[in-house]
């Protein structure tokens, strides 16, 4: 079976951290936030063997593919031939805007 491998983008990695300051602060637990950004990035490893998944947005970026995670997450990544790059992992209704090609 394939394996594609996985590169989130600074941006991805800037989402995650406000993701996690976010929930922290919500929850009062840092427990709680690193347990819920630790389950997002096993989501998106899970794209290594199987990336064709979630809705085709060619209409906002040629390639661009959203999928959500348990009702609160979008996580938007495209897919090459080797590679599945995370764009945006966006919280709670956040719109997908991206400068990274």
């Amino acid at each position: 079976m394939k394996r594609y491998h996985i590169r989130l983008t600074d941006e991805a990695e800037l989402d995650l951290a406000r993701i996690y300051r976010f929930v922290s602060s919500k929850s009062a637990s840092s427990v709680v936030a690193r347990n819920y950004v630790t389950r997002i990035k096993s989501f998106v490893d899970e794209f290594a063997t199987y990336p064709e998944r979630g809705s085709i947005h060619d209409d906002v970026r040629p390639g661009l593919r959203i999928v959500g995670f348990e009702r609160r997450v979008s996580v938007a990544f495209v897919v090459d031939a080797a590679e599945v790059v995370v764009l945006r992992i966006l919280y709670a209704g956040q719109q997908f805007e991206s400068g990274e090609s």
